[in-house]
C-alpha cells in the first residue's frame, strides 16, 4: 500500500482531532486547502466522521485518529543514541 496524496490528506484531518473530548468536533471551512475539504468528505463517505466538513468522530473515525496520531507521536519522537 503506498501513501497517496488523498491519503495522506485524509490523516492530516484525522490528525486534526483532540481526541482529549468527544464533545470536540471540527470544522472545515470553505477556505480551508481544497486537499483538506476533499478529504473530510471522503472521511464522511468511510464512516469516520459525521459530517461532511468535519464534525464529530465516530466510533470508527476514534479508533483511526488514535491510531494516526500514536503513529505520528512514535514517528515524532527523536532517537538517543
Amino acid at each position: 500500500m503506498s501513501l497517496t496524496p488523498e491519503l495522506v490528506a485524509e490523516l492530516e484531518v484525522l490528525a486534526l482531532f483532540n481526541l482529549d473530548s468527544s464533545q470536540e468536533g471540527l470544522k472545515i471551512h470553505q477556505t480551508a486547502a481544497p486537499k483538506h475539504i476533499a478529504a473530510a468528505k471522503r472521511l464522511h463517505e468511510k464512516e469516520l466522521i459525521d459530517q461532511p466538513d468535519g464534525g464529530y468522530l465516530t466510533s470508527l473515525g476514534r479508533d483511526a485518529a488514535q491510531n494516526v496520531q500514536t503513529v505520528l507521536t512514535i514517528l515524532s519522537v527523536e532517537e538517543t543514541a
